[in-house]
C-alpha cells in the first residue's frame, strides 16, 4: 500500500528532507528519505543493480566506496551513479550477505533480493546508525526510528516492562529491546535475514583485545597516528559543506587539528557552553579554534532549554535519560546554519581508556583490600556524613564519588562498573514498583546484562573487559543514539573518526599501559598528538558533556520540581 508506506516514510522527513523514493512490487515496499551528501543529482534511492533484481535503501556513509567501486568495475559491474549506496548493491551481488565485512563506515540498510525472495537488514559495527524492526500481521517492518513503525495502521503499542526495568538502572534501553514490546532494535554488527516469514539474525564482527600487539613503542605511536589521520581524511569526502563539533577536550581537538592540516579552507567549528563556570568549556574550545585558525561559532545554553523537552521526546521515541541531549540539540541547530556534515571526537574514550571511572575501578579495588572491619569502623561513618551534592561535574563532585567508591569496593569487580553511572539498583527498583509490575520483572537483573558483555570479552585484563562492556552497551545504547537523534533532528550528518573499525581494532590490542598510565587516561592519544594540540588541552582530565541541571532546578527551574 503506497499510502501506508508514504505515511511511514514521512515520519522520517527530518532525517532526509532533500528527496524521497519508493520501490513497490507485489507485497514488498521500500521507502527512503534522503539527505544529500554524495552525488547530489543522481543519488536518489532506492537504487538497484543492472537487471533490477536487487534493491537497496541505505542510511549512512561508506568511506572506502571509491576503492570498492574500482574493484567492482574491473569485475564488469556497471554503475549509473557515483554514490556509495550503489557500491553496496554490486558488492552484495559478489559476496552476498558477507559484503558487510568489506564496508568501512557507518550504515543501516535494507536489501530486497528479488531472485531469492529475501530481505536483508544490516547495521554498522558499533551502532552509529539506528535500525528497528517488527513482525506484524505476517509482515516484517523496519525503520530508522521507532516512529516509522508506529505509523503503520493498527500497530500495537504495548509497553515492554523489561525494557523499562533496565532503563531505570542504565538510563537507556539496551538492544534488542525498545520501550514497545513488539518492536526490536537490530544490534550493532548484526545482519537480519527475513525469508519465507522466518527471521535469522547473525553477528558479523566483534572486537578482540588479544593477542596484544608485538610492536615497539615507536611503531605503535607511528602506526596509530597514521591510522587516525587516515580515518579523518576519508571522512572529509563530501559534496556538501562540512565542519566539526569542538568541545575543548582532547578527542575533538585532535580531530580539528588534523582537519586543519588537510583542508584548503578554515575548518568551521561549533561549540556549546553554559554561563555556569564549572560546566563551561568554551574557553578551551576557543583556545583550540584560535590555534588552528578555524571559523568558530559558539552558543550559550540557558535554563529555558527545558521548554524544548517535548521535542526531544518526539525524536527519541522512548525513555532516554542523558541531559546532554539538551545542549546537543542546540549544537546541532547552530551547526545546520553553516554545514550539513560535522566530524566529532566520539569514541575516543571507549577505545583509548578515557573515562575517569576506569581509574576509579582501580582505586575501588585497592580500597576493597582494606580489611572490612577497618572500613566499617573508620571509613563508613565518615563517608555517610558526607553531603550528597548534585549539579556539579562528576569529576569535581568528590562527595558523590566517595560514596560511590564505598559501594563499588563492596561489589564483585565485574558488577562495580555499573556503580559509576547508574541510577536505581535492583532493590531500589523493587521498592518503586507496584506489585503487578514487580511480578512481571521478577528475576530480571540489569547488572547481568553488563556481566554478559564483561565475561564474553576476548580479553585477559579488567580494563579491556570494561572497555568492551562500554563498547557493547553504553556506546550504542546511550552515546550514539543521543548524537544521532539530535543531529538528524536538524538534518546533520555526524561522523566519528575514532569509531572507524580499523582504529578500534588496533586500539583494542594495545597493551593497557598505552591506555591508562601514570594517572593519565588516554595516554597514547596524549602522547602521539602532543605536538598538535595545545599543552593545556593535552593535560586536561576528562570532563564530559555535563549539564548544570542541579543548579537550574535549585534556581531558575525550581517551579518544575
Amino acid at each position: 500500500d503506497r499510502a501506508v508506506l508514504k505515511r511511514m516514510n514521512n515520519t522520517l522527513y527530518h532525517r532526509g528532507p532533500d528527496s524521497e523514493g519508493f520501490y513497490i512490487k507485489d507485497n514488498v515496499g521500500l521507502g527512503m528519505r534522503r539527505l544529500k551528501i554524495i552525488d547530489l543529482l543522481r543519488g536518489d534511492q532506492p537504487i538497484h543493480n543492472e537487471d533490477a533484481t536487487i534493491w537497496i535503501v541505505f542510511n549512512g556513509e561508506i568511506y572506502n566506496y571509491r576503492e570498492l567501486r574500482g574493484e567492482l568495475k574491473r569485475k564488469g559491474h556497471l554503475f549509473t551513479t557515483n554514490t556509495d549506496t550503489e557500491v553496496i548493491v554490486h558488492l552484495y551481488e559478489e559476496l552476498g550477505i558477507n559484503c558487510v565485512e568489506r564496508l568501512r563506515g557507518m550504515f543501516a540498510f535494507s536489501i530486497w533480493d528479488e531472485k531469492q525472495k529475501r530481505l536483508i537488514l544490516s547495521r554498522d559495527r558499533v551502532g552509529k546508525k539506528p535500525l528497528y524492526y517488527a513482525q506484524h500481521d505476517g509482515s516484517l517492518m523496519f525503520g530508522s526510528e521507532i516512529k516509522a513503525i508506529l505509523a503503520y495502521p493498527g500497530f500495537p503499542r504495548y509497553i515492554d516492562t523489561e525494557a523499562i526495568h533496565h532503563y531505570l538502572t542504565l538510563q537507556y534501553i539496551p538492544a534488542p529491546l525498545t520501550a514497545f514490546r513488539d518492536i526490536k532494535k537490530l544490534p550493532p554488527a548484526h545482519i537480519l535475514i527475513w525469508q519465507n516469514g522466518n527471521i535469522k539474525i547473525k553477528r558479523y564482527w566483534d572486537l578482540s583485545y588479544e593477542p596484544k600487539l608485538k610492536m615497539s613503542g615507536l611503531e605503535i605511536r607511528e602506526s596509530m597516528r597514521e591510522l587516525i589521520k587516515e580515518s579523518v581524511r576519508i571522512r572529509l569526502i563530501s559534496d556538501v559543506p562540512l565542519g566539526a563539533h569542538l568541545s575543548g577536550g582532547i578527542d575533538s581537538s585532535i580531530i580539528v587539528g588534523l582537519m586543519a592540516g588537510m583542508m584548503d579552507k578554515p575548518v568551521k567549528t561549533f561549540s556549546i557552553g553554559f554561563k555556569e563556570k564549572a560546566f563551561n568549556e568554551l574557553p578551551y574550545a576557543k583556545e583550540v579554534a584560535e590555534k588552528f585558525s578555524t571559523e568558530h561559532h559558539e552558543f550559550i545554553v540557558e535554563p529555558d532549554v527545558i521548554d524544548i523537552i517535548h521535542r526531544l521526546i518526539e525524536h527519541f521515541d522512548e525513555p532516554f535519560a542523558d541531559p546532554a541531549a539538551l545542549p546537543t540539540w542546540y549544537l546541532s541547530e547552530m551547526t545546520r546554519n553553516y554545514v550539513t556534515v560535522a566530524l566529532n571526537g566520539d569514541g575516543g574514550d571507549e577505545s583509548f581508556g578515557g573515562y575517569q571511572r576506569y581509574y576509579a575501578d582501580i582505586i575501588a579495588d585497592a580500597y576493597g583490600l582494606i580489611p572490612k572491619k577497618v572500613r566499617n569502623h573508620l571509613f563508613r561513618p565518615l563517608l555517610n556524613r558526607l553531603p550528597f551534592v548534585i549539579g556539579r561535574p562528576m569529576e569535581k563532585n568528590y562527595f558523590m564519588a566517595l560514596r560511590q567508591l564505598q559501594k563499588a569496593s563492596e561489589l564483585h569487580h565485574s558488577v562495580s562498573i555499573i556503580r559509576w553511572g547508574s541510577y536505581f539498583d535492583e532493590a531500589e527498583k523493587a521498592a518503586l514498583y507496584r506489585d503487578e509490575f514487580r511480578k512481571q520483572v521478577r528475576g530480571i537483573d540489569s547488572v547481568r546484562l553488563l556481566e554478559e558483555s564483561f565475561y564474553s570479552a576476548k580479553a585477559l585484563n579488567r580494563l579491556d573487559r570494561t572497555l568492551y562492556t562500554d563498547v557493547h552497551n553504553y556506546l550504542p545504547g546511550a552515546l550514539l543514539p543521543k548524537v544521532d537523534r539530535m543531529t538528524m533532528a536538524h538534518s546533520i550528518e555526524a561522523r566519528s573518526p575514532f569509531l572507524d573499525h580499523k582504529v578500534m581494532e588496533m586500539a583494542a590490542r594495545l597493551p593497557i599501559r598505552y591506555k591508562v598510565r601514570a594517572w593519565k587516561t588516554k595516554w597514547l592519544l596524549r602522547n602521539i598528538f602532543s605536538d598538535l594540540i595545545p599543552k593545556s588541552i593535552k593535560n586536561r582530565g576528562k570532563v564530559g558533556f555535563s549539564v548544570p541541571l542541579g543548579m537550574w532546578f535549585r534556581r531558575q527551574l525550581y517551579s518544575y520540581i
